[in-house]
């Protein structure tokens, strides 16, 4: 089998942003025993992992640079926390307000991926986009969850704002992830 590159697109918020999220997956690191959300930026997925062989690297890049999205620069608005309380892997995150800007961007992104990719699946979530900015999940154990849910974060206010002019393309270096093209929106 030919080696595989691992690849995907997101927001990334600006630096203050990005060092308040951090500061909340420290909590999670220091208070609930989960550290991995720690191992990526901070960001919102618009297309979920995927793999793709290493030889179409250069087809990759040249696929994302001419995607056919029609959204100008807009803000996202950060409101408060989320969960997904799967027993088996829950999830805490911060909740971005979804906006047809938001969801018009991820969907042709999608779009525009199964045409140019038309053998690699698309998960059924990405369909169906439920955007959200992870805090802690992985190894967090259930009984953590809870309790950081429950006692902490179901209540918890948070808010933040920041212009999204651009978008990245992201690739595992096998041990994180790098940004290794912006696409600008104008």
């Amino acid at each position: 089998m030919p080696q595989q590159n691992l690849y995907f697109i997101a927001i990334i918020p600006p630096a203050d942003i990005c060092e308040e999220v951090t500061a909340f997956r420290n909590n999670f690191k220091e208070n609930y025993n989960s550290r991995a959300a720690l191992k990526n930026i901070p960001h919102i997925t618009l297309k979920a992992p995927f793999k793709i062989d290493a030889a179409q690297h250069t087809d990759v890049l040249q696929w994302f640079s001419s995607l056919p999205v029609s959204p100008e620069c807009f803000s996202i608005q950060l409101h408060n926390f989320g969960a997904f309380p799967n027993p088996n892997r829950p999830v805490v995150f911060i909740h971005p307000v979804i906006t047809p800007q938001l969801k018009t961007l991820q969907s042709q992104i999608i779009k525009s991926f199964e045409t140019a990719y038309p053998d690699i699946p698309v998960h059924y979530h990405e369909h169906r986009f439920a955007p959200h900015m992870t805090i802690a999940y992985r190894d967090l154990a259930y009984a953590e969850f809870n309790k950081a849910w429950t006692d902490v974060y179901c209540d918890k206010e948070y808010s933040a704002q920041f212009e999204v002019n651009s978008f990245y393309l992201l690739q595992h270096n096998g041990a994180r992830w790098e940004v290794i093209a912006e696409y600008s929106l104008y």
